[in-house]
């Protein structure tokens, strides 16, 4: 293909050739002078040569002269004895398939700019496909979306060699529509089976593609009234792409068909975080979600912090017997657990679990002793939200009250409470006394002598707000000291000094000199 140097050069022949093509017939071999330009090294030309592209083959699908039904083989064609019309919409028909395969390549170009523009000119194609289907329909009305063009398009967003993040924000746009939304959570899954298939290890590439498109797919809470179609249709819609428990089928599949395979730790993270909020909600069976769960729980650390969180949820909501919850929760704390990422999360989600008054008393015992025994080696800044916490524990159970006062009780020798017990049932707490907080109470630092201190008098009604305190630090505290307003000066020396080595008479006077 002739043309001038520079952009404008390549964007006045391109223009030319596609005038030629769109104007006769004749001139169809032009299209292979526009589709070599999208094999170019240069990302301006490339640029030009997608948007020709997205300007040819949108209207030859607007005026119908591509092939429509089973594409047959371009060879088998051109020798046969069929019209020269029929020839040339198959014929244009393979170029279209060609431009659309490269338009997926080029998904994965180092260039954003470019990959922006071929994911614009593949949604415009399946929007266009879909007003002007290249299948016949199986009855007249029947709704049809391009399936296979639109599985091209998330297969190139589910790259295996590169994150794609920032173009699958781009995509996010699409998700707003009911058809696109419901054939992502389709082709998504596909894209997994065939990756992990075609993979002995999957890159973390995919995963983290995987999550972030799974993640921007969102239902909403209610069946909606009018449905929103990125595809616009000529007849009556399928039942299945409108009704919000046929979304929720999808998306569950989507999602159940990501988190059965062995995801790095990171994401599981990433996917423990939303479950509670934006996973379990939109499910239609937010049971099947045990499995992960359990999983997630048995890893240890913050893990099973967050995983904890998603079981409470099918406990309270769901009624899942999983008798082992609280046991779980007992074996998280440890002296590690004021010292993690997730240590407000924990405490505000600890809060959360044992807030019902319906829990056994020797339950309760169980983490106020344990809670208590970690505080003698906490941080300042631990022990302001944890001693609230542990008297909250009391407030909420009376029964738990004879941890701090216990009218007749017998002479300890040693504290009966085994630490080392994972069972809180047999940890023998509601035996002990919580001492910790009487040790406490001669803490260094003043604020948390006075929280110790609450328990000498009778405890208040109306409990204590531990949300001020989850994300307190250490910075915080000595900030606030400083600003604190101190008393008077003390005096230290009831005779002023005198001098840097003090009065004349002094014995440092007496054998030191300044000179």
């Amino acid at each position: 293909m002739e043309r001038e140097p520079g952009a404008a050069g390549v964007r006045r022949a391109l223009g030319r050739r596609l005038e030629a093509v769109l104007a006769s017939r004749s001139e169809a071999n032009a299209v292979f002078d526009i589709l070599a330009v999208l094999q170019s090294e240069d990302q301006e030309e490339i640029q030009e040569a997608v948007r020709t592209c997205s300007r040819l083959f949108g209207a030859l699908l607007e005026r119908g002269e591509l092939f429509v039904g089973q594409l047959p083989s371009e060879e088998m064609v051109m020798t046969g004895s069929r019209g020269a019309a029929r020839k040339y919409k198959v014929w244009m028909r393979h170029r279209y398939h060609s431009c659309g395969n490269r338009l997926g390549e080029l998904l994965g170009h180092p260039s954003f700019q470019v990959k922006e523009l071929a994911l614009s000119a593949l949604m415009k194609f399946v929007q266009l496909e879909g007003a002007h289907p290249l299948e016949k329909p199986k009855w007249e009305g029947n709704y049809l979306f391009p399936r296979e063009l639109f599985k091209l398009v998330v297969g190139g967003l589910l790259s295996p060699e590169e994150d794609q993040s920032l173009l699958l924000s781009q995509f996010r746009e699409y998700l707003d529509y009911d058809d696109t939304r419901y054939h992502t959570m389709q082709a998504a899954v596909e894209a997994v089976a065939r990756v992990t298939g075609q993979h002995p290890e999957v890159p973390p590439a995919f995963w983290n593609n995987t999550f972030t498109l799974l993640s921007a797919v969102s239902l909403p809470r209610q069946e909606p009234t009018v449905s929103s179609f990125y595809v616009k249709r000529t007849g009556e819609a399928s039942t299945v792409w409108t009704l919000l428990q046929e979304h929720r089928k999808a998306f569950q599949t989507m999602w159940l068909s990501f988190l059965k395979h062995k995801l790095p730790l990171s994401l599981y993270k990433k996917v423990l975080l939303i479950t509670h909020d934006a996973i379990l909600p939109q499910l239609a069976q937010p049971t099947l979600m045990i499995d992960f769960l359990t999983h997630a729980c048995d890893l240890g650390g913050a893990l099973s912090l967050l995983a904890l969180n998603g079981l409470f949820i099918l406990i309270h909501k769901h009624n899942l017997e999983y008798p082992d919850f609280y046991r779980k929760l007992y074996g998280l704390l440890d002296p590690s657990v004021f010292h993690v990422k997730y240590r407000a999360r924990f405490f505000h989600l600890a809060d959360l679990f044992l807030s019902s008054s319906h829990l056994p008393a020797y339950l309760v015992a169980a983490f106020a002793k344990r809670l208590a025994r970690l505080a003698l080696t906490a941080p300042p800044e631990a022990l302001l939200m944890v001693l609230p916490f542990i008297c909250n524990l009391l407030r909420r159970h009376p029964a738990c009250r004879v941890l701090v006062h216990r009218p007749h009780g017998p002479e300890l020798d040693a504290d009966p409470y085994d630490p080392g017990e994972k069972d809180p049932a047999q940890s023998r707490a509601l035996e002990s006394s919580l001492w910790e907080l009487q040790a406490l109470q001669r803490h260094y630092h003043p604020e948390v002598s006075k929280a110790a201190s609450v328990i000498n008098q009778a405890l208040s009604v109306p409990e204590v707000s531990i949300a001020p305190l989850l994300e307190l630090t250490a910075y915080e505290i000595f900030e606030r000291d400083l600003k604190k307003k101190g008393s008077e000066p003390v005096p230290l020396e009831f005779i002023p000094a005198q001098g840097l080595l003090g009065r004349p008479g002094e014995l440092c006077a007496q054998h030191f000199t300044l000179s």
